[in-house]
């Protein structure tokens, strides 16, 4: 796996990335050389053509990416690769023709760019087939078997199976052995297992209870063939992007690298945020109007809500939304707010879907109160409750909370003791590895949470 802005991505994924920008790119290279002639030169340099290709090739995998393709969990069903990318398809089509309506000079001659797409159609659909066959391939299959019987074996084996682009087999695990009776790896000589049984490439350590032998010699004898040794939490932490709570300790907070937060690096993320806030404050102000019109109209009631929230080191402070709920929606008191609250107006449910209500809490940012990007800023009464049934829910208050996060574009609302213990590892994982470049990461995927409409609230 290969690691951008702190988050690992499967190298099998850049590389689709990169073969589609290829292909993107030479197929309307190739239809400017069919259809152009002896010009295609002066099109491609002289009339920028080469920018045009590159700005289409980069809303092609924009596209791309806003529908899914780079992410193997979220298609079930191998057709739904292909009806996906006739999506794509489609859309640019419309994109292209719009712009081609709008401004005439972006067009590179006669038919050039229905014949781009139409290349691109095949070569796509031609593509996608030949990469699903080749990753699934044995020689490109990492075997891994999972030292382990417990709760967390069990975790990283469905993590394994389920992550379909981390390119990893499960060849089996300790666990298994036991419930069909069969000898375990560890407990057979190591060159017998070599030569009797397909190799391992991979063993990763998920031993939780400590009354277990650590089969030491032999996980050495596999080291030094060249076989790697790996701690579950590490794995699960890579694949997952969060930090697991289960088996979490205060001696892997201490030991492990990141949750460092420099004086230069914690000014440049003040600065970012200030600049993302102010920039979408002007932008949202011509809309504000009809957004204040809106919730006046939505029920009786104040147009903004304010709360208070914990911030920072445990500081409270204000939170400024619209409302989106009706005034008499905790008159017995605070009541965690549910997926789908039947206490939210009509109007109030699509400003949350949109995240049009939390543009008040751009003020917030602007005063410090909030940065743009960090975990989301909880009520005091939940914080009490929540830090004595979560272990290390008080490392979030390490920072300031923010409008969007980490975990708001990875995982589902919460609403729950549960979910948001689920939704506390995704915040972990962001504290322990905040940048520049991750907050810039979360910041584009939030528009994509937005425009699909998932994600946390």
């Amino acid at each position: 796996m290969i690691r951008l802005f702190n988050v690992y991505y499967p190298t099998r994924t850049l590389v689709l990335l990169l073969c589609e920008a290829l292909l993107v790119s030479g197929s309307f290279l190739l239809a400017t050389a069919f259809l152009v002639g002896p010009d295609a030169y002066i099109v491609l340099v002289y009339e920028n053509g080469l920018l045009k290709i590159a700005g289409i090739t980069v809303l092609t995998l924009l596209l791309t990416y806003y529908f899914d393709l780079y992410e193997p969990r979220r298609i079930s069903e191998d057709w739904e690769i292909y009806f996906r990318l006739l999506l794509v398809l489609s859309v640019l089509s419309f994109v292209l023709a719009g712009l081609v309506y709008c401004f005439p000079e972006f067009d590179f001659g006669p038919y050039v760019l229905s014949v781009g797409v139409a290349i691109l159609a095949v070569l796509l659909v031609l593509w996608r087939g030949v990469y699903e066959w080749i990753i699934g391939l044995p020689m490109f299959q990492e075997r891994v078997y999972v030292l382990g019987s417990g709760k967390r074996a069990c975790a990283v084996v469905d993590l394994l199976r389920a992550s379909r682009g981390a390119g990893m087999e499960v060849i089996g695990w300790k666990g298994e052995s036991e419930v069909h009776g069969q000898p375990d790896y560890f407990s057979v000589d190591l060159r017998a297992f070599r030569g009797s049984r397909p190799g391992v490439d991979r063993v990763v350590v998920a031993m939780e209870d400590r009354r277990e032998a650590m089969p030491v010699r032999e996980l050495l004898d596999l080291r030094l063939c060249g076989v790697v040794i790996e701690n579950s939490s590490s794995l699960m932490e890579r694949l997952s992007g969060k930090l697991p709570l289960d088996g979490l300790n205060p001696s892997v907070l201490i030991f492990t690298e990141g949750f460092r937060m420099s004086t230069s690096q914690q000014l440049f993320r003040r600065l970012l945020s200030f600049a993302v806030s102010f920039v979408a404050l002007i932008i949202c102000l011509p809309f504000l109007p009809l957004i204040i019109l809106a919730v006046r109209l939505s029920s009786p009631g104040p147009i903004f809500f304010s709360q208070t929230r914990v911030g920072q080191r445990g500081r409270l402070f204000t939170a400024l939304k619209f409302r989106t709920m009706r005034t008499d929606s905790e008159t017995n008191g605070a009541v965690w707010a549910a997926k789908d609250d039947p206490r939210v107006t009509r109007i109030g449910r699509y400003l949350r879907n949109t995240r049009l209500d939390e543009i008040p809490q751009l003020w917030n940012v602007l005063r410090g109160d909030m940065a743009f990007v960090g975990p989301r800023p909880e009520r005091p009464e939940f914080v009490q409750w929540l830090s004595k049934e979560i272990p290390f829910y008080d490392l979030r208050h390490m920072i300031r909370p923010g409008i969007t996060g980490w975990a708001q574009v990875r995982y589902r609302y919460g609403a729950s003791l549960e979910e948001t213990k689920r939704k506390l590892e995704y915040d972990l994982y962001y504290v322990k590895h905040q940048s520049i470049g991750l907050d810039l990461l979360i910041m584009f995927e939030t528009i994509k949470t937005i425009i699909l409409r998932r994600g946390a609230q």
